[in-house]
């Protein structure tokens, strides 16, 4: 047995509650199970009750054993002297409170569903190897409660992006247009070199990106240069260009990057490395005067491509590296790459935009991620394979993302609305 479970139980009255009665067998009505505090103090605020002919309002706390009370030493704590119910799986001995009276005492055992208590052990208790908890059971979930449930943990998804546009923004003295920047370039790194590109753009004040931005070749210098990309000097006229720019630019502008994250390119395809994405983001800065502006009112995903159809410069059509040359060809980002711009950047910095100013804009950012094919990974490919059609669309895919990383990785399944409905019994 597991306190968590405890809290469900009781939260949600998973138990036989016409039968509730205190240790001292007075009869107990549950009028109110109160607010359910994820914080330190009481687990439940302001819940109410009746024990006999009285009705008590307060706080409930809720154990395994009545001991743990003495335990975690709450007789000597004053947040709990508003308890007026101690909810336990086995009460072993009696609690009193600081004036010496007793609080009164509900015990569960014997009066959950062992139904109830059997599906939280095969979902929670017994050892497996599943993917997820519940692999065995998740094709007999309707499809409508799947897709209903994929809307709130995308919204979800969403506010946990805001906290790091949030951080930027206090960091960048509230100049948006500084926090998509530092957004694009994490994102235009991808997971290998997020941190890296992102720590690149922190280095480098948004002010001196616009004084830069009428020079793609300056722009791209200092880019490469705070990246790390200039440090080994190749005997290469490109390169001394760029190292030149980059030695001008870095007196000039007070640049500093030696503690900057160094781009990475183990484990990458050519497309993706380093230096032909930051190419293709400072030919983004250098044709677009007005990024941020475009991109908060763009509404259609036809304009968000057209927007972002760049390409690197002139020598990275022709170079993977500076070293060697291959045959001309264009390196425009591809749809697939914007669309995780979309996903990743603009939706998320549009969101915490428009909230900002308190506009409501949740139907349109729906509607555009809904135009966006779902991604092509491990975790979309696993829930496909559970039940076919779970996810059709980029909301899903990022839905299901934030399940498995944020529920199912973290055994979370009572906070999970498919996980009640196991436990409820509605799925057997």
């Amino acid at each position: 047995m597991q306190e968590h479970f405890l809290h469900y139980i009781w939260k949600f009255r998973k138990f036989d509650f016409g039968k509730a009665r205190t240790v001292h067998n007075s009869p107990l009505q549950i009028l109110d199970v109160g607010v359910h505090n994820y914080n330190s103090g009481p687990d439940f605020f302001n819940a109410k009750i009746k024990i006999e002919d009285q009705i008590w309002a307060g706080n409930v706390e809720i154990h395994l054993k009545s001991s743990d009370w003495y335990l975690h030493k709450h007789e000597i704590d004053p947040n709990y002297d508003n308890v007026i119910l101690h909810v336990v799986w086995e009460d072993d001995v009696a609690i009193y409170r600081k004036d010496n009276s007793i609080i009164s005492t509900l015990q569960l055992k014997g009066l959950i569903l062992e139904t109830t208590l059997s599906s939280y052990r095969e979902l929670l208790i017994a050892p497996n190897n599943k993917w997820i908890n519940c692999a065995t059971d998740f094709n007999k979930f309707d499809e409508f409660d799947i897709k209903n449930y994929q809307y709130s943990l995308y919204l979800e998804r969403l506010n946990n992006k805001s906290h790091l546009i949030l951080e930027l923004l206090r960091n960048s003295e509230n100049n948006w247009e500084a926090v998509l920047f530092k957004l694009l370039a994490k994102n235009f790194g991808l997971n290998i070199n997020g941190s890296a590109f992102l720590s690149m753009a922190s280095s480098i004040s948004f002010q001196t990106v616009q004084k830069l931005r009428s020079s793609q070749q300056r722009l791209e210098a200092v880019f490469f240069g705070q990246s790390g990309l200039l440090d080994k000097k190749i005997d290469n006229d490109f390169f001394v260009s760029l190292d030149k720019e980059y030695a001008f630019a870095r007196l000039k502008h007070h640049l500093e990057n030696s503690y900057v994250e160094r781009a990475k390119y183990f484990r990458l395809r050519p497309d993706n490395f380093p230096n032909i994405r930051l190419s293709q983001l400072a030919s983004l800065y250098n044709k677009k005067a007005h990024l941020f502006s475009e991109l908060m009112e763009v509404k259609g995903l036809q304009d968000v491509y057209q927007i972002f159809s760049v390409q690197p410069s002139a020598y990275w059509q022709s170079h993977y590296s500076f070293e060697k040359e291959h045959s001309a060809k264009p390196k425009f980002l591809t749809h697939d790459f914007i669309d995780l711009l979309i996903i990743n950047t603009i939706i998320p910095l549009k969101f915490c935009y428009n909230k900002a100013r308190g506009i409501s804009d949740i139907e349109e950012l729906l509607d555009l991620i809904h135009q966006i094919k779902s991604e092509k990974n491990k975790i979309s490919l696993g829930f496909n394979n559970l039940k076919s059609s779970t996810i059709t669309n980029a909301l899903h895919s990022q839905a299901m993302l934030h399940l498995k990383q944020e529920y199912c990785d973290k055994n979370e399944c009572l906070q999970c609305r498919l996980g009640n409905k196991i436990l409820s019994g509605i799925i057997q």
